[in-house]
């Protein structure tokens, strides 16, 4: 079992040294590269105001998020969902960053970069010189996005973790699964006798039938490749 976590941040600004807190976590669990309707989202108190640049991304204000936890509430919750299984994310080293600099502040473990992957690292190798937004790939994979018209942290982890299956071939992963189970099966057929091939089947034919057969060949077959 292969257990992933997808996930999105939204935050009050681009630089956590300058300040700027996150607002809001949004994750999709994984397992088998598959959603399994597990989530977490949680909306965080900065304690500082939000820049109106950035409420225009993300709708949020200090109005809106001023009574939700603060994050050192909110950190077990987190790290207990997560666990150490692989975490994915769109430009990984903004979420990431952001993340393990508020849970250094509170003296908590990190996240690991080791078990981290970037679709956007993917995205490029894949489409180079493409736009590779969020956005961009949801308009080539046809996937849709219709409901972001403000950037969230959970809806943009589900919109990535249906990227994140395109990105790894879409529904070709699981019908070369099936593939290979049947290919097990032919193997354990052939192994339990003994022999590398299945046995051929046997026909009995009828004498009166083979009489007519080889009629029919000596007068619709001239020069046959059998007889050379």
């Amino acid at each position: 079992m292969v257990r992933e976590i997808v996930f999105d941040t939204e935050t009050t600004g681009f630089e956590y040294a300058k300040g700027h807190r996150l607002i809001e976590i949004g994750a999709v669990e994984l397992i088998n590269h598959l959603p399994t309707g597990k989530t977490f989202h949680q909306y965080i108190n900065p304690e500082r105001e939000v820049p109106e640049d950035a409420v225009k991304v993300h709708g949020l204000t200090y109005e809106i998020l001023k009574d939700y936890p603060t994050f050192d509430k909110i950190a077990d919750k987190w790290l207990d969902f997560i666990g150490d299984d692989k975490l994915v994310a769109h430009n990984a080293s903004f979420d990431m960053n952001f993340v393990n600099y508020e849970l250094k502040q509170i003296n908590k473990k990190q996240m690991s970069w080791d078990n981290c992957i970037d679709t956007l690292e993917i995205a490029r190798a894949m489409f180079p010189g493409a736009r590779c937004s969020l956005d961009a790939l949801c308009k080539r994979f046809e996937i849709d996005n219709s409901a972001r018209t403000f950037h969230g942290a959970l809806l943009d982890a589900q919109l990535l973790s249906e990227v994140y299956l395109e990105l790894l071939g879409g529904k070709e992963p699981s019908l070369l699964l099936d593939a290979k189970k049947q290919q097990n099966k032919i193997e354990l057929v052939n192994k339990s006798d003994g022999n590398n091939f299945r046995k051929p089947r046997v026909f009995n034919i009828d004498e009166n039938f083979e009489e007519q057969h080889q009629q029919f060949l000596e007068k619709n077959v001239k020069n046959p490749i059998w007889n050379l």
